[in-house]
């Protein structure tokens, strides 16, 4: 079984849904093309394949995607001298930033690691820092008058 999980294991329960995909290969060790399917973690003791949700949970999913899709990504730069006030740390990892990593920037504009963030986002969507809703910011910027 092949899977993609985060560098860290130190995991605390979080409150609300948790989203992890994962890749697992097929299980017929004899087959040639093995195909790597998303499984769907709604709790961190519970997994169940990508094709075993049901239509709401994957049109929940893909809305959320979309949503987050849109919201603007940059490169972290803390400035040329070093010497300017930026925030130097991602509240979800904890984790200094460092030159030339890919951030995104909510409508409040809070910033973290892109994919902090983004998987952050999967689970609630609201900033962690602010507890501002995100999706109402986005949805509202795209109102027509």
């Amino acid at each position: 079984m092949l899977s993609a999980r985060p560098a860290s294991t130190n995991m605390e329960p979080a409150s609300g849904l948790c989203l992890l995909f994962l890749f697992e290969r097929s299980p017929e060790p004899n087959t040639t093309n093995q195909q790597e399917l998303p499984v769907y973690h709604p709790t961190p003791s519970q997994a169940r394949m990508a094709s075993q949700l049901t239509e709401e949970e994957q049109v929940r999913i893909a809305q959320r995607i979309g949503l987050i899709q849109h919201l603007p990504k940059g490169v972290y730069d803390a400035g040329r001298d070093g010497s300017e006030k930026k925030i130097r740390e991602c509240v979800i990892c904890m984790t200094d930033f460092v030159y030339g990593d890919p951030i995104r920037f909510l409508p409040c504009m809070h910033i973290y690691h892109m994919d902090c963030i983004d998987d952050w986002l999967m689970r609630s969507f609201t900033c962690p820092s602010c507890m501002e809703p995100v999706d109402a910011a986005l949805l509202s910027s795209y109102e027509t008058n």
